[in-house]
């Protein structure tokens, strides 16, 4: 097996970054998911209800993001320095950022709503929950669950098999296969069997050490077509019926860095145990 792609979203929601390499950080890749958009409450602002979030671009720089997106000039913004702590919740864990007042007429005037960009300064502020398979010192971005999400294409080739499958069962043409940005993966792999990476300890990528925390659960985000921006039934119908246990569906695995270093595209994968192993949340299923 071996990396197809490497992909990093430096805030939550917007647009995904297609890259060559990364640097693995114990919070996930450097650059990904640091920043948030707000609301005037501290909550962040939904891509359900705020789909526009998906046509930002943010590229890192040396100095903190470019923001870039179709209908607005592009605005560099820097790294907050200093001032009070802004509390927000995010996936069901309080979280201390810091704003980018900067950023707040751009991102309104885009989305149409009140809004404020947000920067995460320590990941240490914010920890793995021990239900998501961390352990103590696991620090976290402002990623949903856990640092880094892998997911395959041979699982991706076997759920767009089941839902033409299904569709025709129903007499239905079947629609278009879905892409591997729905999932919004950091890493996405070849892969030889589908959903193999459900029963992973580890896994090597390059030379950087990854602990399984566990398969990752899906919400209804996937249903929306990152290029078109429209809702679809799709994949949570057909996950529903194929991957779905414990009140969930799933797809993906949700991975901790063990170790430092550098992920490229073309790295090998290798599936590792011993001591990184922790048991996946929810028994497994037959594909």
């Amino acid at each position: 097996m071996r990396v197809e792609s490497l992909h990093l979203y430096p805030i939550k929601s917007t647009a995904g970054l297609d890259v060559a390499e990364v640097t693995v950080q114990p919070w996930g890749f450097e650059g990904d998911r640091r920043w948030a958009v707000i609301g005037p409450d501290g909550n962040r602002l939904s891509v359900q209800r705020h789909r526009g979030l998906m046509r930002v671009r943010a590229v890192p720089t040396p100095a903190g993001l470019r923001l870039a997106a179709d209908s607005a000039a592009p605005l560099d913004v820097a790294f907050p320095v200093g001032g009070p702590r802004v509390p927000v919740q995010l996936s069901g864990l309080d979280s201390a950022v810091l704003a980018c007042g900067a950023a707040a007429g751009w991102l309104s005037a885009l989305l149409g709503a009140d809004a404020r960009l947000v920067w995460l300064d320590d990941p240490h502020l914010r920890p793995v929950r021990p239900s998501k398979g961390g352990r103590p010192g696991d620090p976290l971005s402002l990623a949903d669950n856990t640092p880094v999400l892998l997911t395959s294409q041979a699982s991706l080739s076997r759920l767009n098999d089941w839902i033409v499958d299904e569709a025709v069962a129903r007499g239905e043409l079947p629609s278009a296969p879905l892409v591997i940005g729905r999932f919004r993966p950091n890493i996405v792999i070849d892969g030889d069997v589908p959903f193999a990476e459900d029963g992973w300890s580890g896994v090597r990528i390059g030379g950087v050490e990854f602990r399984f925390a566990s398969v990752c659960d899906r919400c209804a985000v996937t249903t929306i077509d990152p290029s078109s921006l429209r809702n679809g039934k799709e994949p949570v119908r057909t996950l529903a019926k194929h991957r779905k246990w414990d009140g969930q569906i799933w797809f993906g695995a949700s991975l901790i860095p063990v170790s430092r270093g550098s992920v490229r595209v073309g790295d090998p994968v290798e599936v590792t145990a011993g001591n990184l192993s922790r048991a996946p949340r929810g028994p497994l299923r037959p594909h």
